[in-house]
């Protein structure tokens, strides 16, 4: 797997608590996510979409389907101190009015900003439309993926990386900034849904210096073992989770085919950190949406 490979002492189950499908910026159903998962061998996975929920339920009954427990989550795009992160919440209540007026707002911005993006991008000769992208999106949680997808379906660009590199990467002429909670609303926002915060993939934001004043604030764990963490990154984190007294969690970051070959069981989670993360939840070992 990719970073350090973590010890088990829970045989030989795993985990993959970082996964996305169609429902934000990944291309797998539901159906095909649970299907990979038992493909690789997976115990137990969680769907983190971006600021939504959308996919859980589709997700639970899939994996239900074909023995795999599931773990509601989303993934959460917030701020601190004008820099971007991102946190995972987990057993997060799919009913609650707080959580679902908010993942409103963010489905409502994330929206405005893909129609933003297109004017930018019509502003440049660039014909492109935003029910074009919206359909190619297919959900309620849009990003800048499906805008490269359908600059690529309408010919404007070869590759969605070329669509990146020429209109959409930040400074680029098509770029809008993203709205974002701040960090600390965010870990209120899922514990207020009955869920558990953890700071997605640390390494990715340079930001190891704040880690001590989110746990301050609420995080419950930090995501040690990532596809783009290198072991001793990995371990690292895993030190730094230990001393802190904080949950450790790890997953691919699998988004199906849309960063090339998909990266599901790249990163594969002993289930003796699901254990812990649904003992901080007030849930039981093996507890799932589908049950």
């Amino acid at each position: 797997m990719s970073g350090a490979k973590p010890m088990s002492r829970a045989g030989n189950r795993f985990a993959d608590l970082h996964l996305h499908t169609r429902f934000s910026d990944g291309t797998y159903t539901p159906e095909e996510l649970a299907g990979q998962a038992k493909l690789h061998g997976l115990a137990a996975v969680s769907l983190t979409d971006h600021d939504t929920i959308e996919g859980c339920a589709a997700t639970a009954a899939a994996c239900a389907a074909v023995g795999i427990e599931f773990i509601t989550g989303s993934e959460f795009t917030a701020e601190l101190d004008g820099n971007e992160l991102h946190i995972l919440g987990y057993y997060l209540d799919t009913t609650d009015a707080r959580l679902l007026s908010a993942m409103h707002q963010f489905q409502t911005v994330r929206q405005q900003r893909i129609q933003e993006m297109v004017s930018r991008l019509n502003s440049l000769g660039v014909d492109l439309t935003s029910e074009s992208v919206m359909a190619v999106a297919n959900c309620k949680s849009p990003g800048r993926p499906h805008i490269g997808r359908a600059l690529v379906q309408a010919g404007i660009c070869a590759t969605v990386d070329e669509a990146f590199e020429r209109f959409l990467k930040k400074h680029r002429p098509a770029w809008v900034p993203k709205f974002k909670i701040s960090a600390t609303d965010s870990i209120a926002l899922i514990h207020s849904s009955g869920g558990v915060a953890v700071m997605a993939h640390p390494g990715l934001n340079r930001m190891d210096e704040a880690i001590p004043e989110l746990v301050a604030a609420g995080l419950d764990g930090i995501e040690c073992y990532h596809t783009k963490h290198t072991p001793a990154v990995s371990e690292r984190y895993a030190a730094l989770a230990r001393r802190l007294g904080v949950l450790i969690t790890g997953g691919s970051d699998c988004h199906g085919y849309t960063k090339g070959t998909p990266l599901m069981g790249t990163v594969k989670l002993p289930y003796q950190y699901v254990t812990a993360l649904a003992a901080r939840a007030g849930r039981s070992a093996g507890w799932s949406e589908n049950h």
